[in-house]
């Protein structure tokens, strides 16, 4: 609104005529009349006495005018300018947190989504190991895979016996040769060893596997929401601007 429509305003919702609002204003209904029908525009002293009058600040009086209105018609006024320029100060630093705050959110989204497709918080592949049975103390790591040929050589020398030879492996087969797979989800190398009841078990990597863990696609989905409202906050400040222009 205008510079009359918003004087006219004031003077309506305090419930006052022409001259009643004329005297608290201290000024003539004449004049108040030209006021409110833009007929005339107050100097900065008329102004001042107006605001004065009627006990208003010039913020609560300015903020409902036209921003056209206070860059052109009452420029002169130099409360006006104050007026204006705080405005434009304030408008600035809003607009600047809302850029900051839709950075933070594009930058927060994407590291979001990197890390999801990485796999950096919940691993996205599966390690599986293998461990063909318990390895004594003193034995090769290589026990489950030699102990036949061992057994056959010691048979041909003649160290053992057919009899002997065939209890050994049978023996072996029944209490040594016991696999056991395990799975983790982080790399714990080509092969590690872990201690087992009577020695220790040698666990080998045999194959990994990609796979989707359910924490990388709500952390994937998280930051897509969080980059699109980054998009949305610059929207909604544009439209806020563009709609307190237009009042």
């Amino acid at each position: 609104m205008n510079f009359g429509e918003r004087l006219k305003q004031v003077r309506l919702d305090k419930g006052l005529t022409q001259p009643q609002f004329a005297q608290m204003a201290g000024i003539e209904q004449s004049y108040l009349s030209k006021l409110e029908n833009d007929k005339s525009v107050p100097s900065a002293e008329m102004f001042s006495t107006i605001l004065a009058g009627i006990g208003m600040d010039e913020k609560t009086f300015l903020q409902d005018v036209d921003e056209e209105v206070l860059q052109t018609t009452l420029r002169h006024i130099p409360a006006v300018s104050q007026f204006t320029t705080q405005v434009a100060v304030t408008q600035a630093n809003h607009s600047r947190r809302w850029l900051f705050g839709a950075a933070g959110a594009w930058v927060l989204g994407f590291a979001m989504m990197l890390a999801a497709n990485d796999g950096i918080f919940f691993s996205q592949w599966r390690y599986h190991y293998q461990s063909p049975g318990v390895i004594r103390a003193g034995e090769a790591d290589n026990i489950h895979a030699t102990h036949r040929e061992i057994v056959t050589l010691r048979q041909a020398a003649k160290v053992i016996t057919d009899e002997e030879a065939a209890r050994e492996l049978a023996d072996f087969q029944s209490t040594r040769a016991r696999p056991v797979s395990v799975e983790w989800s982080e790399n714990r190398g080509a092969a590690y060893a872990e201690p087992a009841e009577g020695g220790h078990r040698r666990f080998e990597l045999v194959r990994k596997e990609y796979v989707q863990a359910p924490g990388n696609r709500i952390l994937q989905y998280l930051g897509a929401v969080v980059l699109v409202s980054g998009f949305a906050g610059l929207f909604i400040e544009w439209r806020l601007r563009r709609l307190k222009s237009k009042r």
